[in-house]
């Protein structure tokens, strides 16, 4: 899965721009983040779906503790594309 393809849905952007917010989370805060202040109604399952793209993307990593499992945002994959094509004053 390319980045490019993995920020093509909102839904995953919001997931990243919550977990860049505040990273570390569990799926269960990710879902009641996006329930609450984004009125996303999405069920547990679909937004571990969004997670899994964006992990494959390189764009979230995990960690498991115990029968938790955290995810964290990484800006890595989007520095990159920043270095390898950067804007020029006149695109900012």
């Amino acid at each position: 899965m390319t980045v490019y393809r993995a920020l093509d849905d909102e839904t995953r952007r919001v997931v990243l721009d919550e977990l860049a917010a505040r990273d570390g989370q569990t799926l269960f805060e990710i879902c009641s983040v996006l329930a609450t202040r984004h009125g996303l109604g999405l069920t547990r399952q679909a937004i571990s779906q969004h997670l899994g793209v964006l992990e494959a993307a390189g764009l979230v990593v995990t960690e498991k503790r115990g029968r938790s499992k955290y995810h964290y945002f990484n800006p890595e994959p989007l520095a990159e594309i920043a270095r390898r094509w950067p804007l020029g004053e006149k695109e900012q």
